[in-house]
């Protein structure tokens, strides 16, 4: 972030030692130290939250995806639900019942041809 070596680490802390004296320096290092930690977890928490944002944008545009896909399935198996069951019918129709066998192989008679 900030391009500062150990020598302009040195010319401020020197300069500092100056300006506030040896009783009031550690207090005050301690208090910026505190302060400059307290902007880090502020600026790690605002990355985490704008990670989280983008992740649920990402799964919102999966989970549309997803949707498409299903619809379109779903339309395809309708449109072959019905393309078979149109050929049932018109097999169905096609094909007459054959005769029922009676136990020794004849074809059985209706009731009223036997009482003749």
């Amino acid at each position: 972030m900030f391009d500062i070596g150990f020598s302009e680490l040195l010319l401020i802390g020197v300069v500092a030692l100056i300006v506030l004296g040896p009783e009031r320096l550690p207090k005050v290092a301690r208090t910026i130290g505190h302060l400059v930690g307290r902007m880090q977890r502020y600026a790690a928490n605002i990355k985490a939250e704008i990670d989280r944002e983008m992740k649920l944008e990402e799964l919102k545009k999966i989970q549309e995806q997803f949707r498409q896909a299903e619809a379109g399935a779903r339309h395809v198996i309708l449109e072959e639900k019905q393309a078979v069951e149109q050929e049932i019918g018109a097999l169905s129709s096609a094909v007459e019942p054959a005769p029922a066998k009676d136990a020794g192989g004849r074809a059985s008679s209706s009731p009223e041809q036997g009482k003749s």
